[in-house]
């Protein structure tokens, strides 16, 4: 099949709309299942190629949950404990499969930014993670391949509408990509960049000792970010972002929101939270809702008389600022990448409270030896690639 006809683009009033291959050979994908969307196609094909080369560089299979043409998760799957099996929905489900644990891992980071997700897996999509996928709001995976079983199960999602495509691994894209903004042509080769090891070799702080598992973590970081709308930080802990900041016009601004996305990933494992009595048949969309104004700063919208009562058998103490300080204390060793240089030491410092204890930044500001004595100040260990990962 050379083309896929769509029904609109970016938005309804957007027609004609499809996707095809310029060359006249034909897509490297097979829709198995529902109607894909233009953006639907716009994530599937920037998550593939992310979770392609986590798996490439890691060696561990890999998912990612995209929303709006940029990952809301990506993790590799490594094993679930008990506090994060429960904190991601998923402690019902007994042994999850590799592929199973990282998807719920990207999934699980930051539920919120995940809802109605579209999903991209490294490896033949199996059973386990198919019930795992047929369980959440999400609009469309992609995928190498999938068993019968999770075919089945997919299939029969969204009273069998949801979008289920296949793509053949073995695809290698042209060397030259080409978009048209405003009927004029842009050209640029691909960002073909392999993310490995030998990119962390220039540290450039006092701290130079980076351990095997955050080393994974600096390729998830930075693989991340390359399939993240600019401006662009990745928090990474364990195998998975924990907090993704896109799009934003000021660093510091990515690096706060990453921040706090990475603040309320690690809030969530706090007793306090995890004890929380909901009332039954609450949803899980819903206690993400919950549990998410519930740390923040407006607990009291549902804490309020009238409204905790829709929630909560019991009514819950107020998580004070004092505990969640000291709580978030105990998130040490986080990763941080970011897809182009710090120009001020402030990114530095609100890193810090979040655990970050590992950077990789491409350098080159004016202000390098600002911020890297800021990280010096806190025994980080900092490596400059000299590569900028704008993505757009």
């Amino acid at each position: 099949m050379n083309e896929i006809q769509l029904k609109y683009g970016c938005n309804p009033n957007q027609k004609p709309s499809r996707i095809f291959m310029e060359d006249g050979s034909d897509l490297p994908v097979e829709v198995l299942n529902g109607r894909p969307g233009y953006i639907n196609f716009l994530d599937a094909f920037n998550g593939w190629q992310l979770v392609s080369e986590l798996k490439k560089a890691t060696g561990l299979p890999a998912a990612t949950s995209f929303k709006h043409v940029s990952p809301a998760g990506a993790a590799v799957g490594l094993p679930l404990d008990e506090t994060l099996a429960k904190i991601y929905w998923v402690d019902d489900q007994g042994d999850l499969s590799p592929l199973a644990c990282a998807y719920a891992r990207a999934r699980g980071a930051d539920r919120m930014s995940s809802f109605g997700d579209f999903i991209a897996l490294s490896d033949e999509c199996d059973e386990d993670t198919a019930k795992l996928i047929k369980r959440e709001v999400s609009d469309g995976v992609i995928a190498p391949g999938y068993t019968e079983k999770a075919l089945e199960l997919l299939k029969a999602k969204k009273n069998g509408n949801y979008n289920v495509i296949k793509i053949d691994p073995s695809y290698v894209p042209a060397a030259i990509e080409r978009k048209q903004v405003y009927g004029i042509t842009f050209e640029q080769g691909r960002n073909e960049l392999d993310i490995n090891g030998d990119l962390f070799a220039n540290i450039v702080t006092a701290n130079k000792d980076i351990p095997e598992n955050a080393l994974i973590d600096l390729k998830i970081a930075l693989i991340t970010l390359k399939y993240t709308q600019s401006n662009s930080v990745c928090y990474v802990k364990g195998g998975q972002a924990i907090g993704i900041g896109a799009g934003q016009q000021s660093r510091i601004h990515c690096t706060r929101l990453a921040g706090q996305k990475a603040d309320n990933w690690y809030l969530r494992q706090c007793p306090k939270v995890l004890n929380l009595d909901f009332v039954d048949g609450l949803g899980r969309a819903d206690r993400d809702n919950t549990i998410d104004v519930y740390i923040g700063d407006e607990y009291e919208d549902v804490l309020k008389e009238g409204e905790w009562q829709k929630r909560f058998k019991t009514k819950p103490e107020v998580f004070t600022r004092e505990e969640k300080k000291a709580w978030l204390e105990g998130n040490k060793d986080v990763t941080l990448g970011s897809d182009a240089f710090f120009p001020f030491s402030d990114n530095i410092e609100r890193a810090r409270k979040s655990g970050v204890k590992y950077i990789a930044q491409p350098g080159g500001s004016v202000r390098d030896d600002l911020v890297i004595e800021c990280a010096d100040k806190y025994n980080m260990v900092m490596a400059f690639t000299g590569i900028r990962l704008f993505h757009h």
